[in-house]
């Protein structure tokens, strides 16, 4: 496809980004996702597709090549505290084809949809392609990016440009648009370890609480990915510490990790994530519209933040294709409807986090341990709260149905 045939330019290769660039280009709009990285080989924290994104694979025809790459399902999501374990949700009990969450790396999942994507004949992907600065006309309008690639600096105009391009938006700041924190009180720093086969068969997705922090723990096709809570700004506190009280934390509260935490020997094999809930207050501008965590960062409580993106694509894909379709301009309403159709599931997923994140944050202001409600336990074991729950952590709020599926997912492969 020739760039001068852009309908829209999308910024940020990240699942929202990829999701909504493969539903244009599928719809037959012209549409081209700048990438800033040469590729998508980077070390992610957000491996879980949920079983809505899997849903919406499915009827894309999608999900059966998906997952035949190398991933693990969880069925449970699970808590563990200093009063024993609680099971909040069971994907299992889903009526779903893809009753679990599917922990694959985010890597993996984003070169599979950028093939499938450049399949498509009005689609295009351009990695190392960095975004610099918005074009406008003499109204102020954006219509368009200028780049920077390899080759030098570029200009690409288009009837609309998407801001993906994650909580450090480039775009968004660009367009002089701000997010508002919300408030979050924790920090996670994270790291690796390996399998073994005498590991738990069904651990997955586990949080385990101790008086000060937390670990909490995701299982991977490259070993454990481990998060231990630090709290906000303590960072440098804890690099001047060490990995000592790290390696010793993570052998306490999961005593089958004891074995291979001294694989940890320093603080270089370790990534700290700062996390933060924010949200803009106007997703748009005329010829823009950001979405997922360019225009709402979502913390890493719950696994949300990729759901929150591909739906956001979603929506933005049912309001959009039929106007860049036919060639017609985005107008503010257009652009307006996407927002006001997705700020309510994202502002009650938000609410939850940051009541989390005051309660953590009043755990140690008050010495207590930090851990979910106690009533929780007694909630989760009455019949069928821990479907509820996963049902509701599986969707999201008003989770959104694609307005044009043009697929039968009747007539896929079994999916393996």
């Amino acid at each position: 496809m020739n760039g001068a045939d852009t309908r829209c330019v999308i910024v940020g290769g990240g699942p929202g980004g990829m999701v909504l660039a493969y539903l244009l280009g599928r719809a037959g709009v012209p549409v081209t996702l700048l990438e800033a990285h040469h590729d998508f080989d980077r070390d992610f924290r957000g491996d879980s597709l949920h079983p809505y994104t899997l849903e919406l694979l499915d009827r894309l025809g999608l999900a059966g090549e998906l997952l035949r790459l190398p991933h693990h399902r969880a069925r449970y999501f699970r808590l563990h505290t200093p009063a024993g374990p609680i099971t909040p949700a069971d994907y299992g009990k889903l009526r779903s084809r893809f009753a679990y969450v599917a922990l694959m790396p985010q890597a993996r999942f984003l070169d599979f949809l950028a093939a499938e994507l450049e399949r498509l004949p009005s689609a295009q992907v351009r990695t190392g392609a960095k975004v610099t600065d918005l074009l406008r006309d003499r109204d102020r309008r954006i219509t368009g990016v200028r780049y920077r690639d390899g080759t030098g600096e570029h200009e690409l105009a288009a009837g609309l440009v998407v801001g993906a391009d994650g909580r450090f938006s480039r775009v968004r700041r660009a367009a002089g648009l701000t997010a508002d924190s919300l408030g979050a009180s924790t920090d996670l720093l994270w790291f690796r370890l390996p399998h073994l086969a005498s590991d738990p068969p069904d651990a997955g997705v586990d949080l385990f609480f101790a008086r000060n922090h937390y670990v909490g723990l995701l299982t991977g096709t490259a070993g454990w990915q481990v998060g231990y809570s630090l709290p906000k700004g303590g960072y440098p506190a804890a690099r001047d510490a060490g990995v000592a009280p790290i390696r010793a934390a993570v052998a306490h509260l999961v005593p089958w990790l004891a074995d291979r935490v001294h694989l940890l020997t320093d603080f270089s094999q370790t990534t700290m994530l700062s996390v933060d809930i924010a949200s803009v207050r106007q997703w748009w501008q005329p010829g823009l519209l950001l979405i997922g965590d360019a225009a709402h960062v979502i913390s890493p409580v719950g696994g949300n933040g990729i759901l929150m993106a591909v739906q956001d694509a979603v929506v933005a894909a049912n309001h959009l294709v039929p106007v860049l379709r036919a060639g017609r301009t985005v107008s503010a309403p257009v652009l307006a409807a996407v927002q006001a159709e997705r700020e309510p599931a994202v502002r009650q997923v938000q609410a939850a986090q940051v009541r989390t994140e005051q309660r953590v944050a009043a755990a140690r202001e008050t010495g207590r341990p930090i851990g979910p409600p106690w009533l929780l336990k007694i909630v989760t074991a009455l019949p069928g709260m821990r479907a509820r729950s996963a049902r509701a952590n599986a969707y999201g709020p008003n989770p959104p149905v694609l307005a044009w599926p043009d697929h039968d997912p009747q007539s896929d492969a079994e999916i393996v």
